[in-house]
């Protein structure tokens, strides 16, 4: 079975880069809660992220720090919602969200505006994710 993330961290897939390291890789998500949504990955397969070696979990948070720095000037969000997950792609990953609503960390931010779509409805295009990932790539340097 073939890994999402493994495919875009070995160059198989594009992505909206925002940042890498020989260790880490972070890139637009392609169906953000709000502008901005950002993810982390390392680019080992790593499927949960209780498993990451404290050195890798370390890197991604700090780098995850700078990126929500970022995302505050950039989206003037009060807060950036930082969460490691792996159950919609197995391969530990951490969303860093720009919040500006109690539910931005939730699917039912797009219930709560009236949307009945799938959530494959809301996806943005790749251009786009490359876009948003030259905005916050571009202000990191």
């Amino acid at each position: 079975m073939t890994c999402d993330f493994c495919e875009i961290a070995n160059g198989r897939a594009s992505a909206g880069i925002v940042h890498q390291t020989a260790d880490i890789m972070a890139f637009a998500d392609t169906f953000p809660i709000r502008p901005g949504h950002i993810q982390i990955i390392p680019k080992a397969h790593i499927e949960v992220f209780e498993d990451l070696p404290p050195r890798l979990a370390s890197g991604i948070l700090h780098l995850g720090q700078r990126i929500a720095r970022v995302q505050k000037r950039i989206y003037g969000a009060a807060r950036v919602g930082f969460v490691f997950s792996g159950h919609d792609v197995a391969h530990a990953h951490a969303h860093l969200i720009p919040l500006h609503d109690r539910t931005d960390l939730t699917s039912l931010r797009y219930y709560a505006l009236g949307s009945n779509l799938p959530l494959r409805e809301l996806e943005i295009t790749q251009a786009d994710a490359v876009r948003t990932a030259e905005l916050i790539g571009e202000a990191m340097a």
